[in-house]
């Protein structure tokens, strides 16, 4: 069935009722000509630009598609440079330190780069942010009403089980669980299974920031304020440290990787887990992977229900050689006919307001896109606005590190909460919130 555009509406309308205070200039206008006047697309045959770019899996395939159809429409070149996530903040950081700025990047957090980032507006007019929802657009617009990136897709975490474990164990996934009741479930099923873990986290800042927000707190606030409520953090990291401490979330997996971005996912693709919390990205690749029945479930509740936001952006850089050609092709490939192809193949969720409206009709696993859509409502507003601070970043990896010395018995909860508290505030400074 054609995944409709009600439910991706309803992450429009999250978005815009948390997100439009802090960011001026949304319109609401028609968004005029694909390919404005004063950005000539014939005149780049022969040039080439840079594109630093991580992969979620089957993405690559769909870009490196679109891509070469760009180059054929174009008659530019496009030099595609794939970089793992986890370095790609040091690897973009290095190479503008050193004048060496590529044309374009895909990135989770625009604003480490604000200031040397193209302003879309200038390219493409003031009504270019209507062409997307009024909740994306907001995303990637400043305090200025600058338009410093383009929102590529968006992303709702939630867990994926593996159906045929739960079957062997004689365990139902309910529609509505707490996460007393999954880890009960989950360490049922690894037991009857041989499997060595109950329950696999990705370890990152945005998904550890899930259990926050269903334990009932964020770190930073509609307001750019520091919102960690201490108790319930403290309550939320004693919940997540006992698991990864006793083993019934691996261990070794959380503490061998540093602040670094790690997916779990090889872990639960081997067997080893029956419930792995991650995101919609791994739908495309499980698909062709997965030896095994697998299905996303919805989000599991504690205070709150719902997952926590993510979402992915092109930016142009402003001193790289071809800044004009940079933004033809971020905006070439965020096209309707452009963006709905690579969502269709990728597994990624609309930013345009037309293809929300129309839908998506994605290649398989259509029921797990929806599961994941469906978790859009549930999520809380404030964790939009929490996950598109300039002070999340910082924010997040504090975090990691926190939870790591937890994990690892250097100090308690009480004493991480503080640290997290801490760095959230020292972020906030530094982002000039």
């Amino acid at each position: 069935m054609k995944l409709r555009a009600k439910i991706a509406v309803a992450c429009a309308a999250v978005l815009a009722s948390s997100l439009a205070a802090c960011a001026p200039g949304s319109s609401q206008s028609d968004p005029g000509p694909s390919a404005p006047a004063s950005v000539d697309f014939n005149s780049f045959k022969g040039q080439t630009l840079t594109y630093v770019y991580f992969t979620d899996g089957p993405d690559e395939q769909a870009t490196k598609d679109a891509i070469a159809k760009f180059e054929s429409a174009t008659g530019a070149k496009v030099n595609l440079q794939i970089v793992p996530f986890a370095n790609l903040a040091t690897s973009l950081q290095a190479r503008l330190s050193a004048g060496n700025a590529p044309e374009v990047a895909r990135v989770s957090d625009w604003h480490p780069y604000a200031d040397k980032e193209v302003d879309f507006k200038q390219y493409f007019g003031g009504s270019y942010p209507s062409e997307f929802t009024p909740g994306a657009a907001a995303t990637a617009m400043d305090s200025a009403g600058r338009m410093l990136a383009v929102p590529s897709d968006v992303t709702i975490n939630g867990p994926m089980v593996n159906v045929d474990a739960f079957k062997k164990a004689g365990v139902e996934v309910p529609a509505k669980w707490t996460w007393d009741e999954l880890v009960a479930a989950a360490k049922k099923v690894a037991a009857a299974n041989n499997m060595p873990y109950a329950v696999a986290i990705d370890k990152s800042g945005n998904r550890l920031s899930t259990v926050l927000s269903q334990f009932g707190t964020v770190m930073v606030g509609p307001d750019g304020k520091n919102a960690l409520d201490k108790d319930k953090a403290a309550k939320a990291l004693t919940f997540f440290t006992d698991l990864v401490k006793s083993n019934a979330s691996p261990k070794d997996f959380w503490l061998g990787s540093g602040s670094k971005y790690t997916g779990a996912n090889e872990i639960f693709l081997a067997g080893q887990v029956p419930v792995y919390l991650s995101g919609p990205w791994q739908v495309g690749a499980f698909a062709k992977s997965a030896t095994f029945n697998w299905a996303a479930v919805p989000n599991p509740c504690q205070e709150r229900c719902g997952g926590f936001p993510g979402g992915k952006f092109m930016i142009a850089f402003k001193d790289s050689k071809n800044p004009a050609l940079a933004a033809a092709f971020v905006q070439w490939m965020n096209r309707t006919e452009n963006q709905r192809e690579v969502d269709r193949t990728a597994y990624w969720l609309p930013t345009r307001k037309d293809l929300t409206d129309s839908g998506i009709e994605y290649a398989n696993r259509q029921s797990d896109m929806s599961a994941f859509l469906s978790q859009i409502k549930a999520t809380p507003s404030d964790t939009w606005t929490a996950a598109n601070s300039p002070a999340f970043t910082a924010s997040a990896t504090s975090l990691i590190n926190e939870t790591d010395k937890v994990v690892a018995g250097k100090e308690d909860v009480q004493t991480a909460v503080e640290n997290i508290s801490a760095a959230i505030d020292k972020a906030i400074k530094a982002a000039g919130s």
